[in-house]
């Protein structure tokens, strides 16, 4: 009975750690979707922007609310942090519960040409979920398993192997969304938020999706194949990380964790991908015609970025 004990304890925290960081519906989601309307300018991008649903998708029953103003120097948002698409996936230890989100970020951002790292909390999608790529967990360069006393923790790691998300050796219960809960009952996204790309509907297209904390803007998956010219063709974004050819010294055993359990299985190699070391790049995009820096959401390594350029 202990043992039995351990091992759910063990698979709940499993499920609910991370970040100082769906499927087919089988119920409605709401039809009023929180997207950027098309601008001639930039002074007015996402600045009256306000969604108020109730998503009775199975894993949600909740209203979902978000609003996005400007005002003088800074981009504000608030909202409760409850997705407005499906979420009918996942397996979460804690259920996904109201929020209270009340940020900001600079309305006219300025790329200070150096980085700012950080994994967690990098910026919010507009429907007021917060973008979290990075985890909690971490495991001993001496780790034997993934298994309770095996050397790695979930929560509040401080062993030097950080955990990925996404890819590895870990299960953190995401759904097809690429997000879970925290224990708070905070839904986040480590990747790519499909649910609310599905919403948008707009296909192959260059998609503006959420706000980083440094102000400039995210797109998820497309950009132009050409940076400063809008009429290039549509592309998905590819990052310029790559898994290490050779494991770095002192790291656990690969056959029980396999190249991607790990952050630092990652290296960024310049101009291997169309991004630079924050997945971002400087050129023109629907909402910014004459050209702002910008990240991507990529549906690899980083997935969403692990630093910024602006002053936070």
């Amino acid at each position: 009975m202990k043992i039995k004990i351990l091992t759910v304890f063990w698979l709940s925290a499993m499920l609910a750690a991370c970040g100082g960081g769906g499927g087919a519906a089988t119920s409605a989601a709401p039809s009023n979707i929180p997207s950027v309307p098309a601008t001639g300018g930039t002074s007015a991008v996402a600045c009256s922007l306000s969604y108020s649903a109730y998503n009775n998708s199975v894993k949600v029953m909740a209203n979902s609310i978000s609003s996005w103003t400007c005002s003088g120097a800074l981009r504000l948002l608030t909202g409760n942090g409850i997705p407005d698409h499906a979420v009918t996936d996942g397996n979460f230890a804690t259920p996904i519960s109201v929020q209270n989100i009340s940020t900001s970020m600079p309305l006219l951002p300025v790329n200070s040409g150096s980085q700012t790292s950080g994994a967690g909390n990098v910026g919010y999608v507009l429907n007021g979920v917060k973008l979290d790529p990075g985890t909690a967990g971490t495991c001993l360069g001496t780790a034997t398993s993934t298994a309770p006393g095996g050397g790695c923790v979930q929560i509040a790691g401080q062993d030097p192997w950080r955990i990925e998300a996404l890819g590895g050796a870990f299960t953190f219960g995401t759904d097809s969304s690429n997000a879970h809960v925290q224990p708070t009952g905070l839904y986040h996204y480590h990747g790519m938020p499909e649910g609310y790309i599905a919403r948008l509907n707009k296909g192959k297209a260059m998609t503006l999706v959420a706000f980083a904390k440094d102000g400039f803007p995210i797109y998820a998956r497309y950009g132009y194949s050409k940076a400063d010219d809008a009429a290039s063709a549509i592309k998905a974004m590819v990052g310029s990380f790559a898994k290490k050819a050779v494991p770095d010294a002192g790291r656990p055993a690969l056959s029980i964790f396999p190249m991607g359990t790990f952050t630092q299985d990652y290296e960024y190699i310049a101009g291997s991908g169309d991004l630079d070391e924050c997945n971002g790049r400087t050129g023109v995009t629907p909402e910014f015609p004459s050209g702002t820096y910008h990240y991507y959401i990529t549906d690899s390594y980083p997935y969403i970025q692990r630093c910024v350029k602006g002053p936070l």
